[in-house]
């Protein structure tokens, strides 16, 4: 075949299937951070996905998927239900302009939170498709900077768990190949989460990437007084140590603090996650795919961010995100949490402190058998 004749080809084609799954995950065990000790939230005890399938005339196929916690998959689930038939029909490869038309579509409920994290499921799937369409896994038709990211874990470090508890689950993760731990802080006797901390880093030693998460959960003042007690722990980062919206506050922490200040997660739209780029508030970036709307907003705040040198660690699903890192110029981690892994059939390659990018087309991930049994939701298009 032809250049021409490619060309042609790929031009032809359309977006004829689109299938949507609302998918609740269980984890083998509940989990608790600062916000449940607060009473602002209940345990986790599960993950719920929306899934979005998306097959063209031509045959080629992808998948991508968002998720919420504790609340509102079946909202994403009935918005995505609303707006799929928009796609069929429309050229696959035209990504951006259908992420903006999805969004256009959704403008009266706004352009971030709900709207945007079901649309991040229909944006990943595209992605998925032109990745797989090429041959190519995801971090290569972006543009990889890398085939491995360091990587930490965080599941093995709520609340809930005593230090002793932490410690055997962080030996496991190193054991594993796991480069770095997180671990959760908020108590309200904040003499504890310093004694944990110093009993983490005792026992591991100073070799240990070690980082906290405060779950958005200290005021500026305590903040300030924590952030410099915990400055003698050599720490990678603290995050979230204020609410997600204080930019001012994130930056007054951020340049008076010797440890690094990251944030970003709850943010729920590029603009969102921009302010504290434009005003260089923190120094690690947190960002997150899905709850920003999907690869194609994800790469533009990573561009911005990229000029300024920041380092990047996106939040949570490490099975989309690594990708994105791997194609960051400067200095990135990857989050690793076990929780999403029994709905693929793929695992990840893990060693010396580093997550290896796979080299299948796509996301590199096809979906487990056993989310039919989890899944609560579908339907179909065509």
């Amino acid at each position: 075949m032809n250049q021409a004749t490619l060309t042609q080809t790929i031009e032809a084609d359309a977006i004829s299937y689109i299938k949507l799954r609302s998918v609740n995950v269980p984890l083998k065990q509940a989990v608790s951070d600062a916000k449940v000790l607060t009473g602002k939230q209940k345990p986790l005890g599960e993950v719920a996905l929306l899934v979005v399938e998306i097959e063209t005339k031509q045959g080629v196929y992808g998948m991508g998927f968002s998720y919420t916690l504790r609340t509102g998959g079946p909202a994403q689930y009935a918005f995505a239900k609303e707006v799929a038939p928009l796609l069929i029909g429309e050229d696959p490869s035209d990504i951006s302009r259908l992420w903006s038309k999805l969004t256009w579509a959704g403008a009266s409920v706004g352009r971030g939170g709900l709207v945007a994290q079901s649309i991040a499921a229909f944006d990943t799937a595209l992605w998925d498709l032109k990745a797989r369409r090429a041959n190519l896994p995801l971090s290569k038709l972006l543009g990889s900077h890398r085939n491995e990211v360091r990587c930490y874990n965080t599941s093995g470090g709520y609340l809930q768990a005593s230090v002793g508890e932490i410690i055997d689950k962080a030996e496991a993760s190193l054991a594993r190949g796991i480069g770095g731990i997180k671990m959760k802080v908020g108590h309200p006797d904040h003499k504890e989460d310093i004694a944990r901390v110093e009993a983490i880093r005792k026992h591991f030693g100073d070799s240990v990437p070690l980082m906290v998460d405060v779950n958005q959960q200290w005021d500026r003042t305590t903040a300030m007084r924590m952030g410099k007690a915990l400055d003698d722990f050599g720490l990678q980062w603290i995050e979230e140590p204020l609410d997600a919206y204080d930019v001012a506050g994130h930056k007054m922490l951020s340049d008076a603090l010797i440890t690094p200040v990251g944030t970003g997660e709850m943010l729920v739209s590029a603009a969102e996650v921009n302010r504290y780029v434009e005003n260089e508030a923190v120094d690690v970036l947190m960002h997150d795919a899905p709850r920003i709307g999907g690869i194609t907003p994800f790469l533009k705040v990573a561009a911005q961010a990229e000029q300024r040198g920041m380092i990047m660690a996106p939040h949570f699903v490490m099975e989309i995100h690594l990708h994105l890192a791997a194609a960051y110029e400067h200095s990135t981690w990857v989050e690793h949490f076990e929780w999403l892994e029994p709905a693929f059939n793929e695992r990840f390659e893990i060693r010396d402190g580093k997550m290896i990018v796979p080299q299948r087309p796509g996301l590199g991930l096809t979906l487990h058998e056993q989310t039919d049994h989890w899944t609560v939701a579908s339907c179909e298009f065509r």
